[in-house]
């Protein structure tokens, strides 16, 4: 069933640092009017990259978190800069943060965290045919690489220091996009 989105009557902003918190007003197809709160991501987006260094292996890495003060294994990830499409950023990223670059990059889809409540989308992309090159990026400290076969997801999920679930999604779809391409 397709519906009609809400009317919004207004929108109030407030700065919150690397995303803007919204109140908006909107009136539903029913009448109902309700004042929801967002973040509105500022910048140009995200990527997280699945970089393939053979057939069944996928390239992770162990970084700080912040949000949950440990450190996490996941996929390479970050914000795409002014001027650089989804690719490039991917490319660029992977070199920053697991010491490689790829022949052949993929962009498959956008994923989002919370959709109820933020705007901010990561747009999926594989990387393949990998070869050593490293970039300097912000990260304070070198991220461990961990190689993982992809055959073993079932193992991964049930680790302690394996939770993002953007990193989650994103190995299953690669997972099962890569199956199709075989």
């Amino acid at each position: 069933m397709s519906r009609r989105l809400p009317v919004i009557h207004g929108v109030t902003e407030h700065d919150a640092g690397p995303y803007r918190f919204e109140q908006i007003d909107l009136e539903f197809s029913n009448g109902e009017r309700r004042r929801y709160q967002r973040l509105h991501g500022r910048g140009h987006g995200a990527v997280v990259v699945v970089p393939m260094i053979d057939a069944e292996t996928v390239l992770l890495v162990r970084e700080y978190a912040a949000g949950v003060h440990r450190y996490e294994l996941g996929l390479v990830k970050g914000r795409i800069d002014e001027g650089e499409t989804a690719l490039e950023a991917a490319n660029r990223e992977l070199q920053e943060e697991a010491g490689y670059a790829a022949r052949s990059l993929e962009q498959l889809r956008a994923l989002t965290l919370a959709p109820t409540y933020m705007s901010h989308q990561t747009q999926l992309v594989i990387a393949r045919d990998l070869y050593p090159q490293s970039l300097q990026g912000d990260e304070p400290e070198p991220l461990d690489v961990v190689p993982w076969r992809l055959d073993a997801l079932h193992e991964l999920i049930l680790r302690e220091d394996f939770s993002e679930g953007r990193t989650i999604a994103a190995l299953f779809i690669a997972r099962e996009w890569l199956r199709t391409q075989s």
